[in-house]
């Protein structure tokens, strides 16, 4: 049950060469337990890392004796500390996320930044997002569990109403630890989403967004007379696809997009787009790369 569950979502070869990554938090995050993560904090691990003049109130054990009795004046060492880092896999799973496979990309894009997160023994959680926090995977670390992190994604199913301001605000407020947050998501919800995002970006989180797009909207296979019925609502539209409704169409779009981004670049907000027929795992070694791995 386990190797099938992995083999339906990678390959073993993928697999490996996720494992050579690790995750690229811009924020430092203290956690709870000694991480493998190194943080540009100085703390007191066992590793050194530099000195600085003494002063009053440091800790008598850190001072380096052998400078004092060459240079006659006091210096602490310091250290290099570790931290854990916390990463948060904040999955949309409404409705819409249920057209052209959306939801199944996401997951597995959420699962193979997991599995990169726990071979590097961080904390990996994840959220259902509807109209609220619809369930969640609890913290956890180390790589035995990335079965049962591909089982809980693999179980997610579309359906509902968008809530994203609403529930990424809740889950900011309930989060008793910050850390990276990735909201994969289409950000269709007319109410919008830039609260929310606000809202993990005021609780000090490094928030990215996974923008993900199916090939019908970026280029709808359609013509003609059509009726249009909104998968969460179930609003229906008539109307005529024809090139002068296409064209408006596609300007919208590209306004929906550049609005994102930049809401997202103007906010220190990591942002990537992917369209569905782009594999997986072209995706995280080309397009991640740099933004949230390394």
């Amino acid at each position: 049950m386990a190797a099938h569950t992995v083999q339906g979502f990678f390959t073993p070869g993928f697999l490996g060469r996720l494992e050579r990554l690790s995750l690229v938090s811009r924020r430092p995050f203290r956690g709870r337990v000694k991480g493998e993560r190194r943080s540009p904090r100085k703390g007191q691990s066992v590793e050194f890392f530099d000195y600085r003049p003494y002063g009053v109130g440091d800790d008598l054990r850190y001072v380096d004796w052998n400078i004092f009795g060459r240079l006659d004046r006091l210096h602490v060492k310091l250290f290099l500390d570790e931290e854990d880092l916390r990463v948060h896999l904040l999955l949309d799973a409404s409705a819409s996320m249920g057209f052209a496979s959306k939801l199944a990309h996401a997951a597995r894009l959420a699962a193979a930044l997991g599995f990169v997160a726990l071979v590097n023994l961080e904390r990996v959680g994840a959220a259902v997002l509807r109209e609220s926090i619809a369930e969640g995977w609890p913290p956890t670390r180390g790589r035995s569990h990335f079965v049962t992190l591909l089982e809980f994604l693999s179980r997610i199913q579309p359906g509902g109403a968008t809530g994203l301001n609403g529930a990424l605000e809740s889950y900011a407020a309930r989060s008793r630890e910050p850390g990276v947050a990735i909201v994969l998501s289409d950000l269709l919800d007319p109410t919008g989403y830039e609260t929310g995002l606000r809202a993990l970006v005021e609780r000090r989180f490094d928030v990215h967004v996974v923008h993900i797009l199916a090939p019908e909207e970026v280029n709808p296979p359609f013509s003609g007379d059509l009726r249009l019925i909104d998968g969460e609502t179930g609003e229906a539209r008539e109307l005529t696809l024809d090139g002068e409704a296409l064209r408006v169409y596609r300007q919208r779009l590209q306004d929906f997009l550049d609005r994102a981004e930049g809401f997202c670049r103007a906010r220190e907000i990591g942002y990537r787009r992917v369209v569905t027929d782009t594999p997986v795992e072209e995706f995280m070694l080309a397009e991640l790369k740099g933004l949230i791995l390394a």
